[in-house]
């Protein structure tokens, strides 16, 4: 599996905050979807001829 691209204590963390425990394939999960949206957002940009990711391309 590719790197993990959160802070996988700081999303274990916020999620015991919240009552819950975080399952090991649940950072590979998360990094993935992160991936998805970062990929998106990339192609955004370049359609719009920018090489900056802004918020508006999330």
């Amino acid at each position: 599996m590719a790197e993990a691209l959160v802070v996988v204590s700081k999303v274990k963390a916020y999620v015991k905050s919240k009552g819950c425990n975080t399952a090991a394939e649940s950072i590979d999960e998360l990094s993935g979807r992160i991936r998805c949206i970062l990929d998106a957002a990339i192609k955004r940009t370049h359609a719009n001829g920018r090489k900056t990711v802004k918020a508006q391309d999330i």
